[in-house]
């Protein structure tokens, strides 16, 4: 790579900046372990803290939390100092992998006395609303506002979200005129943000009015978001329609098409997903996770399951960018519906040979197969050991389902 040329020649001074740039790289492109080997070579006079504290978010975005707690528990023996925003990348890892440890970690900042930003505040916001605990994500809102913090608009629309999802129609309206304000043409950014939340409401009167104000002039972001709110209102006509005017006017591009076939794949339109994937092919799009993901999804939602199967591995072959986590899920899931243990396998070990992490999801998708199948997993539980799973209450469940020897597998487990 270029920095590393660079550094080679010894031509051009590394300052800390450029240190952490090729940190960065070298995490993203050659993984983890590589990214620390090459922190033991940058120069003592370097903050060890904005290193480390580049490590520990490529941990975060690569989902890896057994990696990001010792980096984190690396800095902490080093005395580096642990800032918000530290806590804040370990709160979102959290937040999508096990929320039982966020106590913990606010105690450990209480503790600190690093006070929670507005970011901590929209995590925690988002974590009990994904919990279903409106009444808890209110008092986060509350306790936020008593500390002089005010919800930004991104964070307005966390909770108008789940609002939405809790049915608290009354509630969800009342947030979504004050996040617009008086005048929506002098704050034009709000339509992007507006138009999937008022189509989940159902409100066709409502996008059609947002849309009104872009139509004559639409900026990029705000043709997305009016696809995917005329998409959820299953008003394909209207979708199609953006979408042939962002074509005419910025050209076609894998990220626009990916917005329309979620559009097919939601409303199961198969041919029109086929029409759309050669047109992709046709035009020479680069293909990227997203639109593999929504492409995996038509076809599974319309039970063509060995055919997704194809394309998943098309793209894992193919493609520069591997495959999402939810993609090959989507898979594995299916297959696991049918109790065909075979694929489900299979898929499950191209997942471990994508590098992605192990997680008790995979597990628990996986022992479906086998339930579903009527057969024992022999050797699950030496296999959920070695990947360091401790086993959650759901998989213990499922244990008891396909252990072939053991007559009280859940004593066991439980020591």
């Amino acid at each position: 790579m270029l920095s590393e040329w660079l550094e080679s020649k010894k031509e051009f001074e590394f300052i800390e900046r450029d240190y952490a740039s090729r940190l960065d790289l070298i995490a993203k492109l050659r993984g983890l372990h590589k990214a620390e080997v090459y922190i033991e070579t940058i120069p003592e006079s370097c903050s060890r803290e904005i290193m480390y504290r580049t490590l520990l978010a490529n941990c975060v975005s690569q989902n890896n939390v057994k990696k990001a707690e010792e980096v984190f528990s690396k800095m902490k023996d080093l005395d580096l100092p642990i800032t918000v925003f530290t806590c804040n990348e370990l709160l979102f890892l959290y937040k999508r992998n096990d929320k039982k440890k966020i106590a913990d970690l606010l105690l450990l900042m209480e503790n600190e006395k690093i006070k929670p930003s507005r970011h901590s505040y929209s995590i925690l916001i988002d974590t009990k609303g994904q919990s279903k605990d409106i009444g808890g994500m209110d008092q986060i809102v509350d306790r936020m506002k008593a500390q002089g913090i005010e919800p930004d608009i991104n964070t307005q629309a966390v909770l108008a979200r789940h609002y939405i999802s809790a049915g608290l129609q009354d509630k969800v309206e009342t947030l979504l005129k004050q996040m617009e304000g008086e005048n929506l043409k002098q704050n034009r950014w709000l339509c992007r943000i507006l138009l999937p939340l008022y189509a989940n409401l159902g409100k066709v009167d409502e996008v059609g009015r947002i849309w009104k104000v872009c139509e004559t002039n639409p900026r990029y972001d705000e043709c997305l978001g009016a696809i995917e709110a005329w998409g959820k209102l299953n008003k394909i006509d209207e979708a199609e329609k953006v979408f042939e005017m962002m074509v005419k006017k910025w050209k076609l591009s894998s990220k626009t098409c990916s917005i329309l076939l979620k559009v097919y794949a939601n409303n199961e339109m198969l041919m029109k997903g086929k029409d759309l994937m050669k047109r992709i092919g046709d035009g020479g799009c680069r293909i990227g996770p997203l639109t593999w993901d929504t492409i995996v999804k038509l076809y599974v939602q319309t039970g063509e399951v060995e055919k997704a199967d194809s394309v998943l591995q098309k793209a894992a072959q193919q493609s520069q960018m591997k495959p999402m986590f939810s993609t090959y899920l989507t898979i594995l899931e299916q297959y696991a519906k049918r109790g065909d243990i075979h694929n489900s396998e299979k898929i499950f070990l191209r997942m471990k040979q994508a590098d992605y992490t192990s997680k008790a999801k995979m597990y628990q998708v996986l022992m479906n197969a086998y339930i579903n199948a009527k057969v024992p997993a022999y050797g699950i539980r030496d296999r959920l050991k070695a990947d360091s799973i401790y086993p959650n209450r759901n998989l213990v469940n499922q244990l008891v389902q396909v252990d072939g020897f053991r007559k009280n597998p859940v004593c066991d487990l439980l020591d």
